[in-house]
């Protein structure tokens, strides 16, 4: 028997997650009373039964039953039962912004509706599932799709999980550095497609560009010495228990050489099973949208 218990952040994808592992064979269970728990695992592990495998959401709308969770995993614990944590976070920003397109109050913002003091005291109330957490996945640039993947490895294929997901992202500066980057890389210091007519109305994605970036001796040096860093830096952020790890790439648009180096970025990290990634271009498009105003 495996059992999961899915929890983390409201807003975080918690539903949608219980929805995948459903699809994946989970019997699941959305939103578990936490006096019953116990009952409803003592149930899973009776010989004969034909679940072997489930997933049961737990969160903070089950109001002050869930200050008695600790207590119940800890007798979990003690009867031999055993279970994994996953645990779904992300940034405030994000949450922020998730709950104002669903119009949706958050379960903790009391009677002033505030969404960030609600955040805040629900990370307060959840530190000690994070900090038990068997895997841990920060949605807050995840697509569905990369979710999926990412539940996939661990309940399906049962790879194992670092808990670090990897965002490479291209950008303009011109249009501002992204707020949420850890790790910034200039690269205008390369040659500029956009002074070549037949280039300029093309992208990084396209192989002309591509090529005419990366035929510079600079660039493929670049980018020989960034990827370097870049494998020397995720073990020790593994280690030091960080779960997301976002890398920009910028140039003048974010359009040309941002694009070409973010790509090549992301080719040479992604065929490593130690940690999820993601490739985003930002800014392709901007520049044709502020041409056409």
């Amino acid at each position: 028997m495996r059992c999961v218990i899915v929890t983390g952040m409201s807003g975080a994808g918690k539903s949608t997650a219980l929805k995948m592992l459903e699809d994946m064979g989970y019997f699941c269970v959305d939103n578990l009373p936490v006096p019953l728990i116990p009952k409803m695992a003592d149930l899973l592990v009776v010989p004969g039964t034909e679940i072997n495998k489930a997933a049961l959401g737990v969160d903070i709308r089950s109001g002050q039953s869930f200050r008695e969770l600790e207590k119940v995993l800890e007798e979990l614990d003690q009867t031999g039962m055993k279970y994994e944590i996953l645990y779904l976070e992300s940034s405030e920003d994000v949450l922020i912004k998730r709950y104002k397109e669903t119009r949706r109050f958050h379960p903790l913002s009391g009677k002033n509706g505030r969404v960030d003091q609600g955040i805040k005291e629900e990370r307060k109330r959840l530190s000690f599932l994070k900090e038990r957490a068997d895997y841990l996945i920060d949605t807050s640039h995840m697509l569905t799709r990369e979710l999926r993947a990412e539940l996939t490895k661990i309940f399906v294929q049962n790879k194992e999980y670092k808990n670090l997901y990897i965002s490479v992202l291209s950008f303009g500066f011109k249009y501002g550095i992204p707020a949420d980057c850890d790790l910034v890389f200039d690269v205008r210091f390369l040659p500029n497609p956009y002074y070549i007519e037949e280039l300029r109305p093309m992208s990084g994605n396209d192989r002309e560009v591509r090529e005419y970036v990366m035929n510079n001796e600079k660039a493929r040096e670049f980018l020989v010495k960034l990827t370097e860093m870049i494998k020397f830096l995720i073990p020790n952020y593994i280690q030091e228990g960080k779960t997301q790890l976002v890398i920009g790439i910028g140039c003048t648009g974010g359009k040309h050489r941002s694009v070409t180096l973010a790509n090549e970025l992301y080719e040479a990290l992604k065929e490593n099973e130690n940690y999820g990634i993601r490739i985003e271009h930002r800014d392709i498009g901007k520049d044709a949208i502020t041409k056409a105003r």
